[in-house]
């Protein structure tokens, strides 16, 4: 090894430099040419930028051979290397002490070592190599740290992506939030999600179903669409093989593959794509539930291929190392996915029973059908108006989406209850039950035969006995009066009988028949109408009886025993509790509980309006009218009055105007 030429330096220079210069310009250049020759100097190259410098350069670092002279006398000649010290690509080596006794800062300025003035060149050789060592763990040190920063990073950043895929459990929204996450640790520009469907065991009778894509660089619909598991695409291959696969350039398909790709795409939306990374999402049972699709690593994630110039410049192929991050989340994704997707099983089945056991109560109570359907939309939909008002005892409530999905399970099943009342009783309509009202209009019946049989009697005696014709037209006038008499008595139970609030002589009415009676086949006598008939055509509003009434109220009580057997879990707890209050009063003249304000759900508030809204303006009940909208919230208003219903909440579903955002035309 020789020492490269040296640069001319005037002799001016050298003694502005030091009085000593010439002869440490000689030292030094004999230092080096033993140096050159030293074994521990070999792969080395000894440059002179300097008659008075030695460096010592190996690979990217180097080592400068410095006379302390120069360093005492101010270190000009140091400054154009100061940058590659500071970044610890080159250290000092002084030849002889410094004047300077702060050896600390000439630590700080690069110092290395420290030699006898007069060095022979295996003292400057080993402490050169010493040196070159220093250098060379430190940069490993660097490294090192460097990965174990780049480690932690990507460890940290799995961990707060697993966390995030375990909270989250509606699919759609977790397939997007894999994609991002999967797309930020890798650098990926674009990518996509497919999800297997089907229930054959056999994987090439399923589908995969293309559902969400993301791009940083173009801006695109995407639509759904399936397609069949075959190696002939790079996802059927994935999902077939269970593999990773991974393509530099899809231009450039290697030769043996099977897929190949559609550049159509790239075509409709001025898009280049070029690397690509397809990983399978498999469950733990070892099932292919999914397959994730990365488009185009960038060198820098923060940038964006506007055009296929971009392209070639900036993406890069995926490596090893996204390779291994992407198989890790991925694992954490097919096991969050497939949660998500039992957990979607699970709430269908739970939804299918929930609006079968709706089904159920509407086909015994047939009268009331589509009730608790639109007692449940009026109720979420007033929920979500509560969320939206910023002013009021309300203003601060949240809810979850389990929150709202617990409000409209509980509002669909608040008449469950019925089930446990008896058939007849539930779906009556009317005072009187059919048959009573058949047996009824049969009494009538017989009695207006009496009432002809004895006045066709009366005129046979009359005509025998060759009786005047003005007797025979007065008894065809009481036979006229008579049976007026009785249809008249006959239209007054049928007014009753409607459920309905009746005027005073109504009543007066019916106390009158209830003391007519009328001659049997027996000869005695019977009254018109039955006690039983009196009580129930006598009720005062509605049709049941105070005993119907009461059974009628028990549904109630029947919700909230029979759905406080069902095992809703945690996240729906309450649902048995808030069905059960929506028949409580503010004030505790409620029923079952006589609850009082602050004992009810606010839920079970928000239902109990929701169910006397649809229950005035319902036009599908076969025995009222519906009566108009300004009317019912009026009624609503008197129920605030009275002390029913919470003020607040009445005003947010008048305001909000609830009816019109969830039933439309219905209302």
């Amino acid at each position: 090894m020789s020492v490269q030429s040296e640069p001319k330096t005037t002799d001016g220079e050298l003694r502005a430099l030091s009085p000593r210069a010439e002869g440490a310009v000689a030292a030094l250049t004999a230092l080096s040419d033993a140096l050159a020759r030293h074994p521990l100097a070999q792969g080395a190259v000894i440059t002179r930028p300097h008659p008075l410098l030695s460096m010592v350069r190996r690979g990217p670092v180097s080592v400068l051979l410095c006379p302390s002279s120069v360093w005492d006398s101010g270190r000009e000649l140091l400054g154009p290397y100061t940058d590659r010290i500071a970044a610890a690509e080159t250290r000092l080596i002084l030849l002889g002490r410094p004047a300077d006794p702060d050896l600390a800062q000439a630590l700080n300025l690069g110092l290395a070592a420290i030699v006898p003035s007069e060095p022979n060149a295996a003292e400057v050789a080993v402490a050169v190599h010493q040196a070159f060592e220093l250098m060379d763990v430190k940069a490993r040190s660097e490294s090192r740290g460097k990965w174990l920063n780049r480690y932690r990073y990507e460890l940290g950043e799995l961990i707060e992506i697993a966390r995030a895929l375990t909270t989250e459990r509606e699919i759609g929204k977790l397939l997007g939030l894999i994609l991002e996450k999967s797309r930020f640790v890798t650098g990926a520009d674009a990518g996509s999600m497919y999800v297997v469907e089907g229930t054959d065991h056999d994987i090439t009778k399923k589908l995969l179903r293309f559902k969400t894509s993301q791009n940083e660089s173009v801006q695109f619909d995407s639509r759904e669409f399936t397609m069949p598991i075959s190696p002939r695409s790079m996802a059927g291959w994935v999902a077939l093989e269970k593999k990773s696969i991974r393509i530099d350039d899809v231009y450039d398909m290697p030769k043996d593959s099977t897929f190949g790709f559609d550049r159509s795409f790239d075509q409709k939306v001025g898009y280049r794509t070029k690397s690509m990374l397809c990983t399978p999402l498999i469950t733990k049972e070892g099932e292919v539930i999914g397959v994730l699709q990365l488009i185009n690593k960038k060198r820098d994630a923060s940038t964006k291929l506007l055009s296929p110039e971009d392209v070639e410049r900036l993406v890069v192929p995926f490596d090893d190392r996204a390779e291994q991050l992407m198989q890790t989340l991925a694992a954490q994704a097919g096991i969050a996915l497939e949660n998500a997707m039992l957990y979607d099983e699970i709430r269908s089945i739970f939804e299918g029973f929930v609006r079968a056991s709706v089904d159920a109560i509407e086909q015994r109570d047939p009268t009331t059908s589509g009730h608790s359907r639109r007692v449940a939309e009026l109720t979420v939909g007033l929920a979500h108006a509560v969320e939206r008002t910023d002013t009021g005892p309300y203003k601060d409530v949240v809810w979850k989406r389990e929150d709202i999905n617990e409000i409209e399970y509980a509002s669909l099943l608040h008449d469950f209850g019925k089930i446990g009342v008896r058939e007849h009783v539930l779906i009556k309509a009317k005072k009187l039950y059919p048959h009573e009202l058949v047996l009824l209009k049969q009494r009538f019946d017989f009695v207006r035969r009496g009432i002809e049989v004895d006045l066709l009697s009366r005129k046979l005696s009359l005509i025998e006995r060759g009786g005047p014709a003005a007797d025979l037209a007065d008894l065809d006038r009481e036979l006229a009066a008579r049976l007026a008499e009785l249809d008249d008595a006959w239209s007054t139970v049928n007014h009753a009988n409607e459920p309905t609030v009746l005027a005073a002589g109504d009543f007066k009415k019916i106390e009158d028949l209830a003391k007519q009676s009328f001659a049997t086949l027996e000869g005695g006598h019977a009254p018109l109408l039955t006690a039983e008939e009196v009580k129930s055509l006598s009720v005062m509003r509605g049709s049941l009886t105070a005993e119907e009434f009461d059974e009628i109220r028990s549904h109630v009580s029947h919700t909230y025993r029979f759905l406080s057997k069902i095992p809703w879990g945690k996240t729906f707890a309450r649902v048995a509790i808030i069905a059960g209050a929506h028949h409580e009063r503010l004030n505790g003249t409620g029923y079952p509980n006589r609850w009082r304000a602050e004992e009810i759900p606010v839920q079970s508030k928000m239902m109990t309006i929701s169910d006397i809204f649809d229950a005035l303006t319902a036009s599908d009940r076969p025995y009222k009218r519906a009566v108009p909208v300004d009317k019912a919230m009026h009624i609503l208003d008197l129920e605030v009055k009275d002390g029913h219903v919470d003020p607040e909440l009445v005003r947010i579903f008048r305001d909000a105007k609830v009816w019109e955002q969830i039933m439309g035309a219905l209302y």
